[in-house]
C-alpha cells in the first residue's frame, strides 16, 4: 500500500504517528510518504525519515491524495474532511461516540476507519494503553500546577510538609489511567482515594500501594462524599468506544472548596463530569472555572509530552499498520482478529456497535 503520514493540526498536538524505526519496517514493502515537518514537534527531522526510506511531501493535501492508508495520531479535524474519500483506510484515534459530525463524514464517504481506542485484545486496549498511562501521570502533574496560587488554585502543595497535611487527591476509576494517576499522586506524597466498581481492580491497587491509598466502591454517595473533600479530582472513567458517563455531578462540584481542581481525562469520549461534558479545552486554553473550581479538560493531554508519547504510540500501533498495509485488511484481520474490533466505519456504515448505539446510527458488521 501507499502509506501517508500527515502532520497533526490539532492545537498544540506535537505527536506524529510513526517513528523512523517503524518507517524502516514499513518501507520494506510499501511506499511511505510523510508531510514535511510532521515529526519536528517530537524531535524527528525530515532527514531521519528519508534515511529510513520515506519520501517527504510539502503539503497535507499531497499526502492525503497520494496515500490509500492514512496513518495518524488524532481524529481528522473539519479542515481535513475534504481529503476523506471512498476506499481510503484511516488508522488513528477516532472517539466517534462523542463526534457525530466526523462519524457521518466517514460513513458518507465510505472510509474504512480503524480506531486505536477500540482495538481489543483479550479484554485489553493495547493501542490506547500507552497514551492512557501518560495521561494518568500527567493528570496529577497538571492538577498539582493548577492547585498553586498563581494558577488560581488553593495554594496547596500536593505532598504538604511536616506539620501540614497533604492535598487530598480523589481518582475516579482504577484502570490504566487511574493506576498511572495513583502512582504519581502517591509518589508526590498526597492523600489518595481511588473509587471503582471493579473490586478486583481496587484489590490490585491496594496490593501495589498498600496503606498509601484508600479505596472505595464507586457509587453516587461515595463519589459525592469524596469529591466534596477533595483538593484535586481526577476522573478517568472509560467504557470502550462509548460516551463517558457523567459521574461527577454539578451539585457535587458546588460543594467543593474554592480553588480546587478537576482534571477530566475522559474528555475525548465526551467528558465524565456534568460541567466538562462536551466542553473540551486545549493546551493553549486549558482550563475554565465554574463555582470557584478549576476544570482542566484538554482532549490531547499526551501531546504535551510529544517526544515520549510519539515513541510509545508508534511502538504500539506499527505492528497492525504493517499487517494491514502488507496483507490487506481482510487477511490482516484473519491473522490478527483484534483488528476487526478496531474497525469503526466500513463501506458506508458504522461497524462498531457501541458507537452506533450512542449516535443512533445504523450498525453493520464489517463484511471483510
Amino acid at each position: 500500500m501507499i502509506i501517508g503520514v500527515p502532520k497533526e493540526i490539532k492545537d498544540q498536538e506535537n505527536r506524529v504517528a510513526v517513528i523512523p524505526g517503524a518507517v524502516a519496517e514499513l518501507a520494506k514493502h510499501n511506499e511511505v510518504y510523510i508531510e514535511k515537518g510532521a515529526g519536528l514537534g517530537s524531535g524527528i527531522e525530515d532527514s531521519d525519515y528519508i534515511e529510513a526510506g520515506a519520501k517527504i511531501l510539502d503539503s497535507a493535501k499531497e499526502v492525503w491524495e497520494k496515500a490509500d492508508f492514512i496513518y495518524k495520531v488524532k481524529e481528522p479535524l473539519e479542515e481535513e474532511y475534504q481529503y476523506l474519500r471512498e476506499g481510503q483506510i484511516l488508522y488513528t484515534y477516532l472517539h466517534l461516540a462523542s463526534n457525530e459530525k466526523l462519524a457521518k463524514e466517514l460513513v458518507d464517504k465510505k472510509v474504512t476507519a480503524i480506531g486505536y481506542e477500540t482495538l481489543n485484545l483479550d479484554g485489553k486496549l493495547p493501542l490506547l494503553r500507552p497514551m492512557s498511562e501518560i495521561a494518568g501521570r500527567m493528570a496529577v502533574q497538571e492538577g498539582a500546577r493548577y492547585l498553586t496560587s498563581p494558577a488560581g488554585g488553593r495554594g496547596i502543595l500536593l505532598q504538604g510538609v511536616p506539620g501540614v497535611r497533604p492535598a487530598h487527591v480523589v481518582i475516579v476509576g482504577a484502570g490504566v489511567v487511574g493506576t498511572g494517576a495513583t502512582r504519581i499522586a502517591v509518589g508526590m506524597g498526597a492523600r489518595v482515594t481511588v473509587l471503582d466498581v471493579n473490586i478486583d481492580a481496587l484489590t490490585r491497587l491496594t496490593n501495589i500501594f498498600q496503606d498509601k491509598i484508600e479505596t472505595l466502591y464507586s457509587n453516587p454517595l461515595n463519589i459525592e462524599e469524596s469529591v466534596k473533600t477533595a483538593d484535586l479530582v481526577i476522573s478517568t472513567v472509560l467504557i470502550p468506544g462509548r460516551k463517558a458517563p457523567q459521574l461527577i455531578k454539578e451539585e457535587y462540584v458546588k460543594e467543593m472548596k474554592e480553588g480546587s481542581v478537576i482534571v477530566d481525562v475522559a474528555i475525548d469520549q465526551g467528558g465524565s463530569t456534568d460541567l466538562t461534558k462536551n466542553h473540551p479545552t486545549s493546551h493553549t486554553d486549558p482550563i475554565f472555572t465554574k463555582y470557584g473550581v478549576t476544570h482542566y479538560a484538554v482532549a490531547n493531554i499526551p501531546g504535551a509530552v510529544a517526544m515520549t508519547s510519539t515513541y510509545a504510540l508508534s511502538n504500539a500501533t506499527t505492528r497492525y499498520a504493517k499487517a494491514v498495509a502488507e496483507m490487506g485488511l481482510k487477511e490482516a484481520s484473519e491473522k490478527f482478529p483484534e483488528i476487526k474490533s478496531g474497525i469503526n466505519t466500513f463501506n458506508g456504515y458504522i461497524a462498531y456497535e457501541p458507537v452506533a448505539e450512542d449516535l443512533d446510527m445504523e450498525y453493520k458488521e464489517a463484511a471483510l
